[in-house]
Parts: structure tokens; C-alpha cells; sequence
């Protein structure tokens, strides 16, 4: 088994103290294998722990000298030790599969591990859950995990998949929910497949079969310019419509039957049905806000003054393929990285062009806000409030998504070459804003960093009240 290599020590640590270095390899924790960084965690935890390293060509024995619950004081190279659990699932909507070629080789793993669905957040299948991991996600309580539903129709959901699995997987859901723990739910919503009639049926059959779920997302999916499946198209604004007034249906019974709305629209339906957003309070405290429920309204409120509703964003959607274990697994380190959710999605409705030149900015202000068209969207109303208030000069500049194309607009999933074809159009000595959650590890997805646009720019955390911050210290 590959041992976990420390990439970071915290100073006055235990593991400081008793001599752990960086490039030291992890190879058992009080004569154990550790498989991952939870298992990992679990031995360190404990009272005096004795660890077998590698350093160099030799191995060494190393006492460490701690106290129980005591944080052990390092940071290792991956999440796990042993292989990702891959993804036998061949769905056409999986956006893994619309990547373009060239880019790098650990973008392209798509796994369906349940141990990256407790350290990330990933949604996973279950069809390649056994009973040995049930046995372990019980015993351990990996709780919350998150699970991609889709149909609770055994026969739609395997013909989703593109696997036979698919139509009893969800078994294993009802067997964490009667173990306790907490599941996150997931629909992404195909337009003439798994909607309408379809999807009120999942709804129903979520109700009869999984009410103990903590919440279930109806999210739309995105298609990129690389598709190969040519049955795949967006939601047109009246099916979206449809969906939110599906989705706000079910809320109701569910509140009646259950006592908490459980189901929720992605921000991309209203924005697409040309609805307003609901209320906070419709959001139960946003449980699903890193998949794109409520964000905007979360967003709006933080910008406002409401810092409760301060959430950011995960930067990067891609984060955990480069190796950042999950929140609660690090030691503390200046340029540590949030967690992220690799089973990727569009957070947008607006189609791009990948053929378009991009249109160069006026001039309009010192400070310029980048983000993508979806963005655009929910910051634009912001933004010309904010001016109109305070009189200030703030412009935004939507940067359209050439790279992957297709209905993809989100800011998470811009490049650095899209990003530098726009700012080349833009004045030198202005002040630039990005949001970071474009960036994974210093990185944007087709691998430039922020050094390789061709000006300077100020990289913002992605919530409402660190804008407004940004924004109020460019004029002070």
C-alpha cells in the first residue's frame, strides 16, 4: 500500500517534537496500515501514538509524545493512501466525461468513494458500496455522506447510470439512514428523462422509501462543448419553471407529512424561470449551499451586512484531485485549502460560445469585479446598488467560458486562458478582483495561475461580506 507523505509540520506540535520532517512517509501508526486520512486521524488521536516512518532510503521508529484529542500537528499529500474507489457509472450527463483533452491526468479520475463523499462532500452512486463499508461508515459515524439519486425508479435510475447496479444501489441508502447517519440527496434533473412526471415520482417515491434523507438537491446539468452525447440539451426557461414549481409543491407536503421543506431547486431555476429567489428563511440554513442552493440568496444577504449568511464558496471544483485532505484532516498552515467537490456540475444557465471573441470593458471605474456569466447574473444587481448608495466606481466584467463552452458559466470553472483573453482588453493600473473559487492549490483548471494574467489581480474569498470588504477598502 503507498504510504501518506507529510507535506507540512505545525511548529511546537507534538509531531514537531518528536521529529517528524517533511518528505517523511507514514507507514503504520501503532502497527497499523492506515488506508486513508480518517483511518489516519482515528490513530493519532490517541494517547502517546508510535509511529513507523520512512525517511530516505531507511525506516525509523519515532515515540510521540501526546495527549488524547491533542492535535497531532501535521498535514499529509492525499486523503487517501490506498486507490480511489473509481466510478464504473458510464451516465452521459457526467461532465468527466465533457472535459476537454490535454488537460492534467488526475482531472479525469472519476470516483464513486464514499470516503470522499465524508471528506468532500462528493456525491457517490453506492454502486460500488459493499457491506464491509457500511460496516465501517457505521462503526465510525462518517457522517454526513451525500448520494446521487437521480430516480428512485429502480429501472430509470440503472438506465441513468448506464449500469445494471444502478437499480438496487440505493439499498445501501436505506441502510445508512437506519444506521444514523446523515445523507444529502441529489437529482440531477435531464431534460425528457428523469423530469416531470419523472421526477414527481422520485419526489413521491423519496417520501415512501428515504424520509429520514437531510435534504435533497434538484440541480440541472451542465453540457460542455466536448460532449459526445447528443441527446443531452438544456432546460428551456418554461421546464425550469416547471421544476421550481415541482420542487415548491413538494415543499409543502413535505412540511405537512415530515415538518421540513427537504427538497430544494438550484439557483440556476430561477435564474432560468425568471423567478426571484426565495426568501433565506426557505433555505433552512443552507445545507446544500456548496451545490448551488441558495448561494445567490446567501451571497445577496453577506453583501448586505448579514454576516451569518457569510458562507464561501469551495475554491475549485477540483481541489481534492490535487491531493488537500478534507476540513478537519490539516494541520494549520498559512496556504491551506478548503475542501472541494469533485463530482462537478455547471452552476449556470446562460449558454457560451466558445467561438466568441471576447468584448473589451470601457472605462468605467478603479475597480473591476471578474466573474463568469452566471455570476454576472446575481452580482450585477448588486454591484449597481452598491454605486448608487455610496456613489462609488465599481464595474463588473462577465468573462464567458470559451474553454469548456456549452451552457458552462460559472465562475468556479473559468480558466486562466479565459480569464487573461478578457483582461487583455482591460486598462493597466486598475484594481481586479477574482473570486478564489476559480483557483484549486494556486491553480485554474487548465493549469495558468493568477502570475500568468497579464495584470495584476487581487484574489477575494467567494462570499458576499469579503466583496464588500474588497470593495470598501478600494475606497477608503
Amino acid at each position: 500500500m503507498p504510504a501518506a507523505r507529510v507535506v507540512s509540520v505545525a511548529r511546537r506540535s507534538p509531531a514537531s517534537r518528536a521529529g517528524i520532517q517533511v518528505g517523511d512517509e507514514l507507514l503504520r501508526i501503532d502497527g497499523r496500515a492506515p488506508r486513508d486520512v480518517i483511518e489516519y486521524q482515528l490513530l493519532v488521536d490517541g494517547e502517546d501514538p508510535e509511529l513507523e516512518i520512512r525517511r530516505g532510503h531507511g525506516e525509523v521508529v519515532v515515540p510521540v509524545n501526546k495527549a488524547a484529542g491533542e492535535p497531532f500537528g501535521i498535514e499529509v499529500s492525499s486523503a487517501l493512501f490506498d486507490r480511489v474507489r473509481t466510478c464504473d457509472n458510464h451516465c452521459e450527463f457526467c461532465f468527466i466525461h465533457q472535459l476537454p483533452k490535454g488537460m492534467r491526468r488526475s482531472l479525469y479520475m472519476k470516483d464513486d468513494d464514499f470516503r470522499l463523499s465524508f471528506l468532500y462532500g462528493n456525491f457517490t452512486t453506492l454502486t460500488r458500496f459493499t457491506e464491509i463499508d457500511l460496516e465501517r461508515v457505521l462503526d465510525e459515524h462518517l457522517s454526513p455522506l451525500f448520494v446521487s439519486i437521480h430516480s428512485t425508479d429502480p429501472h430509470l435510475r440503472a438506465h441513468m447510470l448506464r449500469n445494471p447496479r444502478g437499480a438496487v444501489s440505493l439499498r445501501w441508502l436505506r441502510a445508512l439512514l437506519d444506521g444514523g447517519i446523515e445523507v444529502h440527496g441529489q437529482i440531477v434533473v435531464c431534460p425528457g428523462v428523469n423530469d416531470e412526471d419523472a421526477l414527481e415520482a422520485t419526489l413521491a417515491g423519496i417520501a415512501d422509501e428515504y424520509p429520514e434523507l437531510a435534504t435533497v438537491a434538484c440541480v440541472p446539468l451542465g453540457i460542455s462543448r466536448h460532449t459526445t452525447e447528443t441527446g443531452l440539451r438544456d432546460h428551456t426557461p418554461s421546464e425550469a419553471a416547471a421544476v421550481v414549481d415541482l420542487v415548491e409543491e413538494w415543499q409543502e407536503l413535505y412540511t405537512e407529512a415530515l415538518g421540513r421543506r427537504l427538497v430544494y431547486a438550484a439557483d440556476e431555476y430561477y435564474l432560468l424561470a425568471g423567478r426571484a429567489f426565495p426568501g433565506r428563511e426557505a433555505y433552512d440554513g443552507f445545507p446544500q449551499h456548496e451545490n448551488g442552493i441558495g448561494m445567490a440568496r446567501a451571497f445577496a444577504d453577506a453583501f448586505w451586512g448579514d454576516a451569518s449568511a457569510a458562507i464561501g464558496a469551495r475554491r475549485g471544483f477540483f481541489s481534492w484531485v490535487d491531493g488537500a485532505p478534507g476540513e478537519g484532516y490539516r494541520a494549520a498552515r498559512s496556504d491551506a485549502t478548503v475542501r472541494s467537490d469533485a463530482t462537478v456540475r455547471s452552476d449556470a444557465t446562460v449558454r457560451s460560445d466558445a467561438t466568441a471573441a471576447p468584448s473589451c470593458g470601457r472605462d468605467g471605474g478603479s475597480t473591476t469585479v471578474l466573474t463568469g456569466e452566471y455570476g454576472a447574473r446575481v452580482l450585477g444587481p448588486l454591484l449597481e446598488r452598491y454605486k448608487g448608495r455610496f456613489g462609488r466606481e465599481v464595474r463588473l466584467l462577465p468573462v464567458r467560458n470559451s474553454f469548456f463552452g456549452g451552457n458552462i458559466a460559472v465562475t468556479g470553472l473559468l480558466t486562466g486562458s479565459d480569464l487573461g483573453r478578457a483582461l487583455e482588453c482591460e486598462p493597466p493600473g486598475r484594481r481586479y478582483l477574482l473570486p478564489d473559487v476559480c483557483l484549486s492549490e494556486g491553480r485554474f483548471l487548465d493549469g495558468a495561475t493568477v502570475a500568468d494574467l497579464p495584470h495584476p489581480v487581487e484574489v477575494v474569498e467567494t462570499d458576499g461580506r469579503s466583496l464588500r470588504r474588497a470593495l470598501d477598502r478600494g475606497h477608503r
